[in-house]
Order: structure tokens, then C-alpha cells, then sequence
């Protein structure tokens, strides 16, 4: 019996055929699963699923006869057909249930995790002892470790934090950035087969997807993944940073990479990612502040969110800090930007629906706040944000929603929740020209749901917020409200249909 190595969907880039330390031996033949049952278990954006079966196609198609590409109802079921008893290798999987599942396998040997920068062990000697895991604190630490952005000991430009220069607002009166447009892919046969099957699944298996499917907008191929790397590096890095926290109604890219699906499906090394925008600063190609702010999301937060997910353990799935259990909405589940008055969550609801992307803030600070602030149930925030979006997976979402977004671990990860009330979304972005509500109305017809659902938030849990040297002046802030009352009144009757 000859060995074989498993490849999942988001292990599709050349590193992790790669023999190195650990890895196959070369022209170890190479088995692919595409089931069926993964996306009858759950309703996924048709986008999403579109990329990674497309991803998934093309990889076979570049590898040729080394893989055996399967498609079956279920993984066991590809298993006991294709390899038998044979042994099996297979990185290190992305989530808390594949890894379970292959390690229940007697024939299949687990090499170490690929697609990430740090190893699992060095994480865990950094957090030991640390009484709050705090961002800063490892970006800091792993810069150090790897020796990115650093002029000796000090950090490049002097600083290792550019965040005062990359939360400006956007320019006012300008409907975009202005900057080149981003890469954009053909679709080609593959796709036009994924799209067909895609179509008879829906019409004859019963299986269900949520959001559009349009022309595909992201790589699916390693090829397509460093086009996407070079235009950004070249063309848009320069111009990332200063407006990264600001959002433009009719620029919802702004000068954001992209990359994200790209490094989430295994097309790109964060490796080779960081250290291409690492080199643009010291070339003089890009100013220090947007490399910063670059390098910060790659080997600051995804890292950080990665290493989160395996050290806080599954139980960390189940957190409910602050006691949330309302289920989400029909009309947010099916993603009805269409039912939704407020402006800024009807775009960011839309950018879902018709591309499952947008970028950071409108998933935080639009989707992610207005959630936390009507107390969805945090498990099926998490569950939504998993299927809507294309670089959205296991190990991404859970810490990023029950963690950041709707502070269900109480503090864990973050300082605080992270969420506003409308003069925020009004000094960051331009969706408040034009809404229905003010964001500086709390009662009344005009009375924006942001800016009540914050006070609401803040008065449901007014003792925890008091308690947080962080969030004490918001608890504060109730005393200066002689309409409360009526701001919950007020929040309480928006509640009963889409804001």
C-alpha cells in the first residue's frame, strides 16, 4: 500500500506540498474530497461556495495525475472507497472538528500546521503565565520573533503602532478613495462547471445557499492569488492605512487587499505576503504607516485569532458573557438588505448579499455592533458570520465574533465591547447622508437604531460597563439622559421590525 496525502480546501497553495521539515515526500500522490455534505449541513453564501469548489478545481487541475480528486456525499465515505487501509498524511487542519476527525483515524499521521507564521508551541510559551492575552502585546512579540518590520531592536519608522495615522475619516465629500481599482479574476470552464453544479444541487439535492453568486471577485488559483498580492504590493498598498477604519458608501473595497480569502484558502503564504509589503517600505515604495497597517492584520490579528482558537479550547465556542440569546431575524439570516431603512446597515448587509466580503469595520461596527446591541445569541451571529462570508472559516469567525465582536468571553481577548452609536458611523463614513434617521436623534421618528441601541446596550449592562475603567464614562453617560425612558421605548419599538 503506497502512502497518500490529503489535501483539504484551504490547504491549496505550494507550501504545504512541500517536503521541508515536515511534509509528503515528493510526488506522494495527493487525494482531494469535495462533499457534498458540508453544504447540506449548512446554508453557505453561493459565493463562498462557488470560490472554494472552483479553488479546489483548480488546484487538481494543476496538479494532474498526482491527485485523486473525489467527490462524495461525505469524507468517510471518500475514504473507505479511494485509500482503504493505506496510510494517510494530512497538515494539520483548520479546525477543532477536522483535526478531531483525522486524528480518530489509526492510518493518518498529522504533520504540523502550514499557512500561518508562528508555531503552535511558541504561542503557547508567550501566553503562559499572562493574565490577559491582549493584541498589542503579541504583535509587539511576533514582530521580535520574526524579524519583520524591525530596524534592529526598535521597530521601523520608530514606531510600533501607526494606528493615530490609520483611523482618519474619510475625505469629505468624496464618494471614493480615488485609488487603482483592485485585481479582479476571469472566470474560465472551471467555473462555468461549479456554477452548473452548483444549479442542479439547488434543483434536484435540495441544498440551499444564501447571497448572490455573481462573476467570481476572488483568486481561486495560485496563479490568480500573486496577480492579487503584486497589484495590492504595487498599485494600492501606498494608499492603504490613513482611511483603513473609514467606509464610502460607493467604494466598499476603499484600498483594502483582498487577500484575506486568498490566505484562508492556502493560495498565499502570510510568509511571502508580509514580507512583499515589508520590502515596499524599504524600497520606498510604500509609506511606513500603510506597510505597518498591513503587516499588523496579517502577523498582528490573523495570527493572534489563529492561535486564540486552539490555546482557549471548544468550551470557548459556548461563551455567553453577557447573557444574549435572542435568535437573529429572518430578514438579517437571508440577508434583506432590501428590508432595512437604516442606510449603513441596508449597504453593509448588501455588500454580503451580492459578494459575501466587506471589509472590517462594516463587519464590525455595523454588523457585528448591531447585533451585540439587540442581543443576538452569539453562537448564531458566529454561525452567520462562518457561511456569509468567503474568507470566513471555523478558526476565523470564533474568536473574531463571540471574542471581539460580541464580547461573549467577557474580556478575553479585548478590553471592551465594540460598539456606537451613530455619530461614530457619521465621523467614519459618509452612510448617514441621505438615511431616514439622525444619528444624533435618540427618540422620535428620525431617531437613529444605532444610537439607541447603544444607550439600551449600555443601560442592560450598566454594572459590567461601570466596572471596566474602559467603559465606565458610557455607563456614566446614562446619568446625563433625562430621556431614557423614552430612548428605550423608543429602541424597544424598532426592535419589532427590520431598522
Amino acid at each position: 500500500m503506497s502512502d497518500w496525502h490529503w489535501l483539504f480546501g484551504d490547504q491549496l497553495g505550494p507550501h504545504f506540498l512541500t517536503r521541508r521539515a515536515h511534509g509528503p515526500a515528493p510526488n506522494t500522490p495527493v487525494l482531494m474530497i469535495e462533499s457534498r455534505s458540508v453544504f447540506r449541513r449548512r446554508r453557505f453564501h453561493r459565493a463562498k461556495a462557488h470560490l472554494l469548489l472552483s479553488a479546489m478545481r483548480h488546484r487538481a487541475a494543476e496538479l494532474g495525475d498526482r491527485v485523486r480528486y473525489v467527490r462524495a456525499e461525505t469524507y468517510t465515505a471518500a475514504l473507505r472507497d479511494t485509500v482503504g487501509d493505506a496510510p494517510l498524511t494530512v497538515h494539520h487542519p483548520t479546525s477543532r472538528a477536522a483535526h478531531a476527525f483525522v486524528n480518530a483515524m489509526p492510518t493518518v499521521r498529522v504533520l504540523p500546521a502550514r499557512g500561518f507564521l508562528l508555531p503552535g508551541e511558541a504561542f503557547r510559551s508567550w501566553a503562559a503565565g499572562r493574565e490577559k492575552l491582549r493584541h498589542e502585546d503579541f504583535y509587539r512579540w511576533a514582530r521580535r520573533e520574526l524579524d519583520l518590520l524591525m530596524d534592529g531592536g526598535q521597530p521601523a519608522g520608530g514606531r510600533w503602532n501607526h494606528d493615530k495615522a490609520n483611523r482618519e475619516p474619510p475625505p469629505k465629500d468624496a464618494k471614493t478613495l480615488g485609488g487603482p481599482a483592485p485585481y479582479r479574476p476571469h472566470e474560465d470552464d472551471i467555473d462555468e462547471e461549479v456554477r452548473a453544479d452548483l444549479d442542479r444541487w439547488e434543483r434536484e439535492e435540495g441544498i440551499v445557499f444564501v447571497g448572490r453568486d455573481g462573476p467570481r471577485l476572488f483568486p481561486a488559483s495560485r496563479r490568480e492569488a500573486l496577480a492579487a498580492l503584486h497589484r495590492f504590493i504595487e498599485h494600492r498598498l501606498p494608499g492603504f492605512g490613513p482611511h483603513e477604519d473609514s467606509v464610502l458608501a460607493h467604494d466598499p473595497v476603499m484600498s483594502h487587499s483582498l487577500l484575506s480569502s486568498s490566505l484562508n484558502l492556502g493560495l498565499l503564504d502570510p510568509a511571502e505576503v508580509v514580507s512583499a509589503a515589508e520590502q515596499a517600505w524599504r524600497d520606498g515604495r510604500a509609506p511606513v504607516q500603510c506597510a505597518e497597517g498591513f503587516v499588523r492584520q496579517i502577523a498582528g490579528w490573523r495570527e493572534f485569532v489563529w492561535h486564540l482558537y486552539w490555546y482557549f479550547g471548544d468550551d470557548y465556542r459556548h461563551r455567553n458573557a453577557l447573557g444574549h440569546h435572542t435568535p437573529p431575524p429572518d430578514w438579517f439570516l437571508e440577508l434583506d438588505a432590501d428590508a432595512v431603512t437604516a442606510r449603513c446597515l441596508s449597504t453593509a448587509l448588501r455588500q454580503v448579499r451580492d459578494t459575501g466580503w466587506t471589509h472590517h469595520i462594516p463587519r464590525l461596527m455595523l454588523l457585528g455592533s448591531h447585533a451585540l446591541q439587540q442581543g443576538w445569541d452569539p453562537r448564531a451571529v458566529t454561525d452567520w458570520f462562518h457561511r456569509c462570508f468567503v474568507d470566513g472559516y471555523d478558526w476565523v469567525m470564533l474568536p473574531n465574533v463571540i471574542g471581539m465582536s460580541q464580547y461573549a468571553d467577557g474580556g478575553l481577548m479585548t478590553t471592551k465591547p465594540y460598539t456606537s452609536a451613530g455619530a461614530y458611523i457619521h465621523r467614519m463614513s459618509d452612510l448617514c447622508g441621505g438615511c431616514a434617521y439622525r444619528p444624533s436623534d435618540r427618540t422620535g421618528d428620525r431617531a437613529c437604531p444605532y444610537t439607541t441601541g447603544y444607550w439600551s446596550f449600555v443601560h442592560r449592562h450598566r454594572a459590567r460597563l461601570a466596572a471596566n475603567p474602559r467603559t465606565a464614562r458610557a455607563a456614566q453617560g446614562l446619568e446625563r439622559l433625562d430621556d431614557l425612558q423614552d430612548v428605550l421605548r423608543t429602541h424597544h419599538r424598532q426592535t419589532r421590525t427590520p431598522p
